[in-house]
């Protein structure tokens, strides 16, 4: 039996939920799914510079928990950059 994920504290909430290359419709487009909690890490260290130690201090979470959802964002964002993606962003993991 899986252990149920802990509840993650995101204080982020995007206006925007998808970002795409210019000028290709969206409907032919993949996809890369970015869930909140891979934004809130982002967003805290890589926007507000903290460390990530603090980072999972104020998401409430491991810092090696963080250390994973970070790697995760990152290579999914790389993704979707170098093969022109679009990333949506989403609550659902």
């Amino acid at each position: 039996m899986v252990r149920p994920i802990k509840p993650r504290r995101i204080l982020f909430d995007p206006k925007t939920i998808y970002f795409k290359p210019r000028a290709i419709p969206l409907s032919i487009l993949e996809e890369v799914d970015l869930n909140f909690d891979e934004m809130e890490a982002l967003r805290l260290c890589d926007s507000k510079n903290l460390d990530q130690k603090e980072a999972a201090q104020k998401m409430k979470i491991s810092q090696s928990t963080l250390q994973r959802i970070l790697t995760s964002a990152r290579k999914k964002i790389a993704e979707a950059l170098t093969e022109g993606k679009a990333i949506k962003i989403s609550k659902e993991k």
